[in-house]
């Protein structure tokens, strides 16, 4: 038996011999990935009410609507945005033609940026009120092109609005809507 044992260890021994030492890497290399998240979407703010002052029938009312400010946390790399602006009628009472001043009588204008902030450029969709357009259907407000990452705009919009002739007395009420893609 102890001659078995031997001659199996001597077996073993020889395999062991044969395969020899590892070579052992010096370096080694690991690829990394990560993920940056976008910190935010696309997102508008707006005030939520707004007087732009008062009137008699066929005169211009007009004022400042506030700050409207577009805010683009989508860390892209290529973060353009269009914000649009957009009037319903307005009215006061049951809405009947002498109580309504139609959509077709508003009009707006963005005026210049008041504030940004990142790369790229922003453009006002109409800086004067030389280029004031009737919002009965969407029209820019503001753009941005170009950059990268993150950036925002604000601006304080005039809405002009004709009275028409014939108009009742009364407080109107409308809607103007922002929107940025």
């Amino acid at each position: 038996m102890r001659r078995k044992l031997l001659a199996g260890l001597a077996g073993v021994a020889a395999v062991v011999a044969l395969a020899g030492p590892a070579a052992a890497d010096t370096t080694g290399n690991t690829i990394v990935t990560l993920t940056v998240d976008a910190a935010g979407g696309l997102s508008i703010t707006v005030p939520a009410t707004s007087n732009i002052g008062h009137g008699v029938e066929g005169s211009t009312i007009s004022g400042q609507l506030g700050p409207v400010t577009v805010l683009d946390q989508r860390g892209s790399l290529t973060p353009n945005w269009s914000a649009s602006v957009v009037s319903t009628d307005f009215v006061t009472g049951a809405g009947t033609a002498g109580e309504t001043i139609p959509a077709i009588n508003v009009l707006y204008w963005s005026g210049p940026a008041t504030a940004t902030a990142g790369g790229g450029t922003f453009t006002p969709g109409q800086p004067t009120s030389a280029q004031q357009v009737i919002i009965n259907v969407p029209r820019t407000a503001m753009a941005h092109t170009g950059g990268t990452g993150n950036n925002f705009a604000s601006w304080n919009p005039t809405l002009v609005v004709n009275v028409p002739e014939g108009t009742v007395e009364g407080v109107y009420t409308g809607t103007v809507t922002h929107s940025v893609f």
